[in-house]
């Protein structure tokens, strides 16, 4: 297939990221000093796009951002990154904002304000799907946008013969029966990190995370992938079985949206061949150049800076 006429119409949301570096995080109502505060690009939406769009993809974003300078921010840096931002609609609410916090090993915590975010509809979201049905073969989502949104990108994909791939962060929705029966069956693959799947399985930690995988299959999912960071991922299959992909190793500075490189790699390399397999481990690469610098977007990797 040919990445400029087949591609990837991600779903979800656009934030800046408000970025200060620490030497440890905070314990609660403890205060440290931090670095001169940077502002990025960011959303788990918005960096997925990129990510793919850095690797070559054809992609497109659906979303809602604000009309203030945030917006005007993550809208120029879309339009220079190549993805088509035409589904992208400006709203009288502020940008969402992540507050971060890097600590001196590269582990983050985040808090999301999701401001426009919020204001995504099931009728932006169908709209747009039906739209991009002509090239895009993989709609990815994430739950940084309200449920409806979700529920109506994974049928619509359905609907129009397109993979739907969800990488459930903040994962909390799918614990609500009402909203995992319409989307859960739909996931091909369902993309969680190892925290997330011990919470969504109520699971105890453990040495094996192939159990975890297996178990998310249970959930009706029709595949399912577990990040393990440094450790790489497993990948379970209804009629492939399970198998760890190693991870690669490299030097962690930074941690922020890595995540969202990965799965960002992974929708676009599914939207050229649907082998899930050969798709994670070309997305673990992908995911550990994305450590290696500062910031979300701006540490994503092209082909040739993979390890």
């Amino acid at each position: 297939m040919d990445p400029v006429t087949t591609g990837v119409l991600v779903v979800g949301s656009a934030n800046a990221d408000l970025v200060v570096q620490v030497d440890r995080h905070p314990a609660p109502g403890e205060t440290v000093l931090g670095s001169d505060l940077r502002v990025h690009p960011g959303g788990k939406g918005a960096n997925q796009a990129v990510a793919a769009a850095r690797l070559g993809a054809r992609v497109g974003l659906v979303g809602r951002i604000g009309t203030d300078a945030h917006g005007d921010l993550l809208v120029g840096s879309l339009v220079r990154e190549g993805v088509d931002t035409s589904t992208v609609l400006r709203d009288d609410a502020p940008t969402g904002v992540a507050l971060i916090a890097v600590g001196s090993t590269g582990e983050n915590s985040i808090v999301v304000s999701p401001g426009a975010n919020a204001r995504v509809t099931d009728a932006d979201v169908k709209d747009a799907v039906r739209g991009a049905s002509g090239w895009a073969r993989v709609v990815s989502a994430q739950l940084e946008i309200p449920r409806a949104a979700v529920v109506a990108a994974a049928a619509v994909a359905e609907e129009q013969g397109m993979r739907f791939v969800l990488n459930p962060s903040p994962p909390d929705p799918l614990l609500d029966p009402d909203f995992a029966g319409p989307v859960l069956p739909r996931c091909d693959p369902l993309v969680v990190n190892e925290h997330e799947a011990r919470m969504l399985l109520g699971a105890a930690s453990a040495d094996d995370p192939a159990p975890l995988a297996d178990g998310l299959l249970r959930t009706g999912v029709r595949s399912a992938v577990v990040t393990l960071g440094a450790r790489g991922a497993v990948v379970a299959q209804r009629a492939g079985g399970t198998r760890h992909v190693p991870g690669v190793p490299v030097e962690a500075v930074d941690t922020t949206g890595a995540g969202d490189a990965f799965t960002g790699a992974l929708a676009w390399r599914l939207s050229q061949d649907p082998d899930l397999v050969a798709a994670v481990q070309w997305a673990v690469r992908v995911g550990a150049a994305a450590v290696r610098g500062l910031g979300a977007q701006s540490a994503y990797p092209r082909p040739e800076d993979l390890p």
